[in-house]
């Protein structure tokens, strides 16, 4: 088994930025990609952006790709995503999520997932 844990979600205004954290624990060697999803007030839950373990690629939706940073800390089981130019779009529980998928760009990829963290960006 394998626990994420976020932490770093708040409030901020529009234009400003926000970094979110998720660590993980337990089985952690079967995992290749962690992944942040958001699910918005009354919306479908959306993937937001995705890294690999090994190798560090990277890949992002359109909606917040140039604004939003993900990475990982290897030694600490760590990824982040760092939210700069956020938007009042942009409110959202934020989920963070490990697969064995080399890619995995989609929830159905995905075999564990944190409580989620709330972010809200005031207009």
């Amino acid at each position: 088994q394998v626990q994420l844990v976020e932490s770093g979600g708040g409030l901020v205004q529009a234009g400003g930025s926000l970094r979110v954290s998720c660590a993980s624990s337990g089985r952690t060697f079967s995992l290749r990609t962690m992944g942040w999803f958001r699910r918005a007030p009354g919306k479908e839950r959306e993937f937001v952006a995705d890294i690999s373990w090994n190798y560090g690629v990277t890949y992002y939706s359109d909606s917040v790709k140039g604004r939003f940073t993900i990475s990982r800390d290897n030694a600490k089981n760590t990824v982040y995503l760092q939210m700069n130019s956020l938007k009042p779009e942009d409110t959202a529980v934020y989920y963070c999520a490990a697969s064995r998928y080399e890619v995995a760009h989609t929830a159905t990829l995905y075999d564990y997932w944190g409580q989620g963290t709330q972010v809200t960006v005031s207009s």
